[in-house]
């Protein structure tokens, strides 16, 4: 796969196209559940977009659909761009438990290292093993970028000073593998979309 300078803080993600020939001007829709003041799509998303239409001399426009506008859910956002529904979508992989087994690994605690580069040097090992072992996974699309970010890191009113102090607190895990590590350390994985935690 050719590496593609568009990385990323964010969740375990992936940018998908589902191709099609390319005519004198081309307009993509871009399909992804955050709103455009978020972080990825106003840092990485918008910019990446911006860039495309530049350097392809306007010859190809890359349409926003923010906040899941053309409909659906996030989890639906992979086989939308493998159904055609949209040329490209930005997702978590999370968001369907299951599907990505391979991929999942980087979900696993403590796989990512720490410190400012963390989101880099897991984004570019999660493209790595993609390329290397899980491409099988994504050969319905065509797989533009992935990225990561550090490691989790706990929002809370409460002061989690030691595992113990997880027990019995409601956490918004995300996906599967959090989720199951927050039921072994005794606390109760919550179900919340990324758009709705900044108000829980």
């Amino acid at each position: 796969m050719k590496k593609l300078k568009f990385r990323a803080i964010g969740l375990v993600c992936a940018t998908l196209f589902a191709g099609s020939a390319m005519a004198q001007q081309v307009t993509l829709r871009l399909h992804q559940f955050l709103p455009p003041q978020a972080t990825i799509p106003a840092k990485a998303i918008i910019p990446w977009a911006q860039k495309v239409e530049k350097e392809s001399g306007g010859k190809i426009k890359v349409q926003m659909f923010h906040a899941m506008q053309m409909g659906g859910s996030p989890a639906q956002l992979f086989d939308q761009a493998k159904d055609g529904v949209a040329d490209i979508t930005w997702t978590v992989l999370g968001y369907t438990p299951g599907r990505f087994v391979k991929t999942e690994v980087f979900e696993i605690p403590f796989i990512a290292p720490s410190g400012p580069n963390a989101g880099e040097i897991t984004s570019k090992a999660v493209w790595e093993y993609v390329d290397k072992y899980a491409g099988d996974e994504f050969k319905d699309v065509k797989l533009i970028a992935v990225h990561a970010h550090g490691p989790g890191v706990f929002h809370t009113k409460q002061a989690v000073t030691g595992l113990e102090t997880l027990r019995g607190m409601k956490i918004r895990g995300g996906t599967r593998i959090v989720n199951n590590m927050l039921v072994k350390l005794g606390a109760t994985p919550v179900g919340m979309p990324v758009p709705a935690v900044t108000e829980a």
